[in-house]
């Protein structure tokens, strides 16, 4: 069973397109629950570009979590109004601590548009832990809503924030 979000965010979809691709971001909404610190050579870029990027994931500042693998690309695809719908995919995963565990991960968010000008924004995961997927995923699903939360109070700044970004 997939963890999901279907929201509708007060910003332009390109605005959340570029919100979805950048390391401050992702850090913003992982927190204050989880602390992201690059293992890349000079840190997080400004943009991720599609490839792999390792983080190092601590819960609550203290619980080292382990490093993950973000693997990234990037699709687009034509809805039944005719309207373009962009997905990002992060098909990597733990690579060492007590997120190991999970051994499958794909990770997706969709961005299109929503009335008003708005994004609509899905979010879906998809992990696999063997026995212990079902007591993964409730994990899982509570840092989605926190998450969610944090992508809604954000989402408004990104119009400003992303606006100098073709």
């Amino acid at each position: 069973m997939p963890v999901t979000l279907d929201l509708v965010l007060d910003c332009p979809p390109d605005a959340a397109w570029e919100a979805v691709h950048s390391p401050a971001v992702f850090r913003a909404v992982s927190g204050p629950w989880t602390t992201v610190e690059s293992l890349e050579p000079g840190g997080f870029p400004e943009r991720w570009p599609g490839g792999e990027h390792r983080v190092q994931l601590t819960l609550l500042g203290v619980v080292p979590m382990g490093v993950q693998v973000i693997r990234l690309s990037d699709e687009s695809r034509m809805l039944s109004d005719g309207s373009t719908e962009r997905i990002v995919h992060d098909a990597g995963g733990p690579v060492s601590g007590p997120m190991r565990v999970v051994r499958s991960w794909h990770h997706r968010m969709a961005i299109s548009v929503a009335p008003g000008g708005r994004t609509r924004f899905r979010d879906r995961l998809d992990v696999g832990a063997g026995i212990l997927t079902p007591v993964v995923m409730i994990g899982f699903w509570v840092f989605w809503q926190l998450r969610a939360r944090q992508i809604k109070r954000l989402a408004p700044g990104w119009r400003t924030q992303f606006a100098s970004r073709p």
